[in-house]
């Protein structure tokens, strides 16, 4: 199934064919160029690069690795004995092994990310370790303090030079999968969910389907109404407020979050307003770690229908 996704299928097996700022890249390709491998924690927001840098660097050093997400495989029964069996075989390389730990930070910080920092100990003469994480902060010190931390930030002006590369990048996917194409939607679909360059590709695929992407694919939050929203909260209209956010699902949840806050003033009774920014900080927060947007949206719409006055 993998290999029919286009995030796989044009995944960069080189660091050199990442599309990252320049001092980040430089850093992998001082690690290739050395031959050596440390313990690795990647942090960065979703869709980044920060797996594909990972699988890169082990491709290119030749050495054997396994990937665990810690979203889906993140108990200590699961990553003991999986670490363990990968850990005690002998490499077809010859050399030391990596263990790849997606989404570290979904790792239980009381329980299973203590028990990793003994696996890493534990496992340190046959095996280097790579975690990937979007909060670092969610990862205890013991294991900062085991790991070499880059972090995946991209400052306003290395944008430029990014987008232009992802612009190529894209054009020659879809060249390649025989889509015609508008360059400026493309253009503006990259804008919509940069640096979330995984999302972008996804999202593509998606309407790729008929075989054309032009204008009717981009939905944006200023073309959603959010006044039939808020009347389906005001009338606490659950049916309805959870069809609006089903057909209002192309727009990006954060985008949502912010309309919602920009014209709070325009909709909320000002004894109600600071209970609706704590509870959209609270819900934008938790976008980015859960797997269903649209759950995690209704959620947030349910909350402020039982618990914020509407004018």
């Amino acid at each position: 199934m993998t290999e029919f996704l286009w995030v796989e299928k044009y995944r960069p097996q080189k660091i050199a064919e990442t599309i990252l700022p320049s001092h980040i890249k430089a850093t992998f390709e001082q690690i290739v160029n050395g031959g050596e491998l440390h313990n690795m924690l990647l942090t960065g927001t979703a869709g980044v690069g920060k797996t594909t840098v990972a699988k890169a660097l082990c491709n290119e050093l030749d050495l054997d690795y396994l990937i665990i997400n810690g979203s889906e495989e993140g108990n200590i029964d699961t990553l003991r004995n999986k670490i363990k069996q990968f850990a005690s075989t002998v490499s077809l390389s010859g050399g030391y092994k990596v263990v790849i730990l997606d989404e570290a930070d979904y790792l239980n910080p009381q329980s299973t990310q203590p028990a990793l920092r003994g696996f890493i100990e534990e496992f340190s003469g046959n095996c280097r370790f790579i975690l990937t994480c979007n909060f670092k902060n969610r990862i205890i010190e013991p294991l900062h303090s085991r790991c070499a931390i880059i972090e995946f930030n991209i400052a306003k002006k290395d944008m430029p030079p990014l987008l232009s590369d992802f612009m190529k990048r894209v054009e020659y996917i879809l060249k390649a999968e025989g889509i015609a194409y508008e360059p400026q939607v493309i253009a503006d679909l990259i804008m919509k969910h940069m640096p979330d360059w995984r999302r972008v590709l996804n999202e593509l695929q998606r309407y790729s389907t008929s075989g054309t992407i032009d204008t009717g694919i981009l939905v944006s939050v200023s073309e959603t109404s959010i006044n039939d929203l808020m009347l389906h909260i005001k009338h606490k209209d659950f049916k309805r407020m959870r069809q609006w956010v089903a057909d209002n699902m192309d727009t990006e949840p954060a985008s949502i979050f912010r309309k919602l806050y920009d014209s709070m003033y325009e909709y909320i009774d000002p004894k109600s307003i600071p209970q609706l920014v704590l509870i959209l900080a609270d819900y934008q927060y938790k976008n980015a770690f859960v797997a269903d947007h649209e759950l995690n949206l209704v959620a947030c719409l349910t909350e402020i229908m039982a618990g914020v006055d509407i004018k």
